[in-house]
């Protein structure tokens, strides 16, 4: 079983079946499910994106980086729905934020987060990397070599890795074990390439998997076999 792991939840994630905005159901069957691994002894932080609310290639007759910070605003309201949601559970946490806004939450630093962790409290990241131009695919990979991470659990919603796009191509098929060069190689569409080399550098595993099923986060820390595994 992972001991501590860094769950990269989509915004799209939080939306549930209203694509837009923060379903209740759905962002507390996610949290029920992270209570669970936590109540297992796992040490958990949460990278959270903002596509419910704003993607930078929404604002396309936007300046990227005016568009990119918009996104990374949006990660900061998802992330205080999930604080507010696992601490009614009665778990402390601490959500910290690339960007400064210290009315509610704290700055990302390092050795922060990880005494945090220490302390047993749940670390939610927003705001990215801080800076444009990185997606929050590149911040999981990040803040998981930050804090030693076993591994990050990529919630989608499909349920792995496969050789084309499901959703385009009938004749896509799941792979359930693939490596780090294979992805770069065959530019498959798991995280971004940048992401993917960190993961790689820092030898960080990555289990992908359908958040259809909150259950799902329980299973991939318990290394049960589930959607696709990359390393």
């Amino acid at each position: 079983m992972y001991k501590k792991v860094l769950l990269k939840l989509s915004g799209e994630a939080l939306a549930g079946e209203n694509k837009v905005g923060i379903d209740e159901k759905t962002i507390n069957d996610i949290c029920d499910s992270i209570k669970s691994i936590y109540d297992m002894g796992v040490e958990v932080a949460i990278v959270v994106g903002g596509g419910n609310f704003w993607r930078g290639k929404y604002g396309e007759n936007m300046v990227r980086t005016t568009a990119d910070y918009m996104g990374m605003l949006a990660t900061t309201m998802n992330g205080l729905a999930l604080q507010d949601a696992i601490e009614k559970r009665g778990i402390e946490t601490r959500l910290q934020t690339a960007i400064e806004m210290r009315q509610i939450a704290e700055p990302f630093i390092q050795r922060k987060a990880m005494r945090h962790l220490e302390k047993g409290k749940i670390l939610i990241f927003s705001c990215g990397t801080g800076s444009p131009f990185f997606s929050t695919d590149t911040t999981a990979a990040l803040r998981a070599a930050e804090i030693g991470a076993n591994a990050i659990l990529v919630a989608k919603t499909i349920d792995g890795v496969y050789t084309a796009d499901p959703k385009l191509d009938p004749n896509a098929k799941k792979i359930d074990h693939i490596t780090y060069q294979e992805i770069l190689e065959r530019d498959l569409k798991v995280m971004d390439s940048t992401a993917i080399s960190l993961c790689k550098d820092n030898h960080i595993p990555l289990v992908v998997f359908a958040m259809s099923d909150p259950n799902n986060i329980i299973k991939a820390v318990k290394e049960e076999n589930i959607g696709t595994k990359v390393d």
